[in-house]
C-alpha cells in the first residue's frame, strides 16, 4: 500500500487538498466498482495539519485533518496543498510545516507542491537549483523570494528527483493523475480519469506527456533547446537548427543532448509529439489525420508508424481504448451490463 499524506495549510485553497484525496482514494476502486469487480486500491490517503487542528481555508471553508503532522509514521508521497495569493503571509503562517517536509524528503518520500503551495516547498529548501512551476499569479513573488529556484510558470508540471510542482489550482488534478500513473501505470490512471470523467493529465503548456521530458540536468544549452522544443514541437525541426540554437556543431550537440536527456534529439522530438497526440486522441474528436498534422506530422502513414512504435497500438486502437467515446459508454452504462 502506497502511503499518501495530503497536508492542509492555513489560508489555503481547499480544492487543492480535496482533489488529490478524491483521486488517490478512487484509484483502483471506483472504476472496478462500476464494473462489478473487486476494488484494488493501491493508495492509503490521509490528511494532516499542524497539531491536528481544523484548518480555515481562504474561502471560509474549514477542513478537519485526520491527524497531526507529528503522528504521521509512514509517508511515500506528500502532497502540499496551496496557500493563498499572498506568498509572504502564506509562508509565515505555515512555518511548522518546513522541518516536517525536510524530514520526509530525507526519508525518501516524494514531495509534490500544488499551485501556490509550491512556495512552501521552496521555503523548506527543497527546490534550490531545481526547475519548478507555480500559479502564474504568484510566479513573480516566488521569483523574488526564491531566486535560487529555476522557475518555469509556463509549465503545468515539473519533476526533479523526488520533488514535483504543479501550476494552477486545478493542476492538482493533473498532478494527482500523473502520480497515479507514475506509481500504478497508464491503465489505472486512465481508468481513474474515465471513472471521474476527467481529462488525462496535462504536464506542459504546449504539450502533454505521460513521462515529463528529462530537464533535471546541468547542461544549460541543452535545456534551452528543450524549452524551445516544448513550445515548437509541432513545427518542422532539423537537428542542424537545434545545434545552432545551442551554439554547437551538429555532432557535439547530438552527443551532449543524448548525455543530458538519454535520447537522441529526434527521438526526443517524437516523444513530445506522440505524447501530445495521445492526449488529443484521449480527449478530442479530431480525426487521426488532423491529430497527425496538429502534432507536426504531415504524412499520416508515417505518424501511424511512429505512434505504434511508441505505444504498441495504432492511433485508432488507442482511441477505442482510451478516448472520449469509451468514457461516454462508461457514463451511460452502454459498455457494461447491469448486474
Amino acid at each position: 500500500m502506497i502511503e499518501v499524506v495530503v497536508t492542509l495549510v492555513e489560508g489555503g485553497m481547499p480544492s487543492t487538498a480535496v482533489a488529490p484525496v478524491e483521486i488517490f482514494g478512487c484509484a483502483g476502486r471506483l472504476w472496478n466498482e462500476m464494473r462489478g469487480l473487486p476494488a484494488q486500491p493501491p493508495f492509503r490517503v490521509r490528511t494532516a495539519a499542524h497539531l491536528g487542528r481544523p484548518v480555515r481555508t481562504g474561502v471560509r471553508l474549514t477542513l478537519t485533518p485526520d491527524c497531526d503532522l507529528v503522528d504521521v509514521e509512514t509517508a511515500d508521497l506528500v502532497i502540499v496543498s496551496a496557500i493563498g495569493a499572498n506568498v509572504e503571509s502564506g509562508c509565515a503562517a505555515n512555518q511548522d510545516l518546513y522541518p516536517w517536509l525536510r524530514h520526509w524528503y530525507r526519508q525518501g518520500a516524494v514531495v509534490a507542491g500544488v499551485c501556490a503551495g509550491v512556495a512552501l516547498v521552496a521555503e523548506a529548501g527543497l527546490l534550490d537549483g531545481r526547475p519548478a512551476t507555480t500559479h502564474w499569479g504568484v510566479a513573480e513573488a516566488c521569483r523574488r523570494r526564491f531566486p535560487q529556484v529555476d522557475w518555469h510558470p509556463e509549465r503545468f508540471l515539473t519533476e526533479s528527483g523526488n520533488v514535483l510542482c504543479s501550476g494552477g489550482v486545478y493542476a492538482s488534478v493533473d498532478l494527482s493523475l500523473y502520480l497515479v500513473e507514475k506509481y500504478c501505470g497508464h491503465q489505472v490512471a486512465m481508468e481513474t480519469a474515465q471513472a471521474l470523467l476527467l481529462e488525462t493529465p496535462r504536464t506542459w503548456q504546449s504539450g502533454y506527456a505521460l513521462d515529463p521530458p528529462r530537464i533535471s540536468h546541468e547542461d544549460s544549452p541543452v535545456r534551452r533547446v528543450q524549452d524551445w522544443l516544448f513550445r515548437h514541437f509541432c513545427s518542422p525541426v532539423k537537428v542542424e537548427d537545434l545545434a545552432r540554437r545551442a551554439a554547437m556543431t551538429k555532432r557535439t550537440f547530438a552527443r551532449r543532448f543524448k548525455a543530458a536527456t538519454g535520447e537522441t534529439p529526434m527521438n526526443y522530438l517524437h516523444q513530445l509529439r506522440i505524447n501530445a497526440a495521445r492526449h488529443m486522441l484521449e480527449n478530442s474528436s479530431l480525426t487521426v489525420q488532423e491529430v497527425s498534422q496538429a502534432v507536426g506530422y504531415q504524412d499520416p502513414v508515417f505518424f501511424r508508424q511512429i505512434f505504434r512504435r511508441h505505444t504498441d497500438q495504432t492511433p485508432r486502437q488507442y482511441r477505442d481504448h482510451f478516448g472520449v467515446d469509451a468514457r461516454d459508454q462508461l457514463a451511460t452504462g452502454a459498455r457494461f451490463p447491469h448486474r
